[in-house]
């Protein structure tokens, strides 16, 4: 990667804005390689050069990838009159303009990933990729003795015929549905299609990534090792 001035650098890492960063700067409280600098025209390495902000070294990424579990009443925007995922985020979070991959209802919890990478998001969310979406739903209303089968068949919904499913139904009012495609309330049409009605919905898979269940509803982390090895073949350069 090619060197960055160190205003950009910072403000890329989520540290401030640019004027904020340059003040920081001007504060010397920005070391690279041991040194203090006080100019954010200072060119910085970002694979060899060592910086430290306050005394706190930092590793500069281009893109961030964060599993969040997604909370109830809570809307999977970046912005809006309601409370947004972004704002269940700390400020240096909030900086680097981090964006739900897909939505999530305002009423269903789990999975969700956040990130400021949009060619990943462009290429997860494509239909041609198929990425698999797995939810676990409580439902009330009684299932066809041939859900499995209309689910497998593709569940016709409006003018719309879904792609084949995989439901699994674990009891009478429990059951996991894996989806290959993510059209508006789909999951909730889905059962309403079969005169049943989805009264809790938790994204609990994406792709590879699993809901990480250490997380309760409105904590995040980042992606770990495996999860980032999954998703390199659809992330930005």
């Amino acid at each position: 990667m090619a060197d960055l001035r160190a205003d950009k650098f910072l403000a890329d890492l989520g540290i401030g804005t640019r004027s904020q960063v340059k003040n920081i700067i001007k504060n010397k409280k920005v070391a690279v390689n041991g040194q203090i600098i006080t100019s954010a025209n200072v060119k910085i390495n970002t694979e060899k050069d060592v910086v430290t902000v306050s005394g706190k070294e930092i590793n500069y990424k281009k893109y961030t990838y964060i599993m969040m579990n997604k909370p109830d009443g809570v809307i999977s925007s970046t912005e809006d009159k309601q409370k947004t995922v972004i704002d269940l985020l700390p400020k240096e979070l909030q900086n680097l303009d981090l964006f739900p991959v897909g939505r999530l209802d305002k009423d269903t919890v789990g999975l969700l990933i956040l990130t400021n990478d949009g060619i990943f998001a462009h290429n997860t969310l494509s239909p041609k990729k198929h990425i698999d979406k797995k939810y676990y739903a409580k439902i009330s209303g009684t299932l066809p003795e041939n859900a499995v089968e209309i689910f497998k068949n593709g569940v016709t919904i409006g003018d719309y015929k879904c792609k084949s499913a995989d439901l699994r139904i674990i009891d009478s009012n429990s059951i996991e549905v894996v989806i290959h495609e993510g059209k508006f309330h789909q999951v909730k049409r889905m059962f309403e299609a079969i005169d049943c009605k989805v009264e809790f919905l938790k994204r609990v898979s994406f792709g590879e990534i699993n809901l990480d269940e250490n997380l309760k509803q409105g904590e995040y982390r980042e992606l770990n090792k495996a999860e980032m090895e999954y998703i390199s073949k659809f992330v930005g350069e």
